[in-house]
């Protein structure tokens, strides 16, 4: 008989300081939420660019920007708009497919 149990991870360190980090504070849960988002982001720009061989100066011509606000964008220091992004892709052959996954469980 072979039973099937779902094995519980565990948790490394940084995932549990970042749990007691957020633990019951909305606005601490949003504030890494939108962090984690545009680290995301950044990461995807970033990987565009350098499958296309594209330095930040080259991407920001084609998409009629500044190399400075490429650098920002694959820094994650400043919030990303979906119309950016759309233009980056867009320069780059690209485009930007949006998908909602459930929520993990708490």
């Amino acid at each position: 008989m072979v039973r099937s149990m779902k094995k519980k991870k565990k948790k490394t360190l940084i995932q549990a300081m970042i749990d007691d980090f957020v633990a019951g504070d909305p606005k601490r849960k949003a504030m890494l939420d939108e962090d984690n988002l545009n680290i995301q982001v950044a990461q995807i720009i970033y990987d565009m660019r350098t499958a296309a061989g594209l330095s930040q100066r080259e991407l920001a011509k084609k998409v009629g920007t500044t190399a400075s606000v490429i650098c920002r964008l694959e820094r994650a220091d400043s919030g990303h708009s979906l119309p950016m992004l759309t233009r980056i892709a867009s320069a780059l052959g690209q485009r930007i497919e949006l998908h909602a996954v459930p929520k993990e469980a708490a």
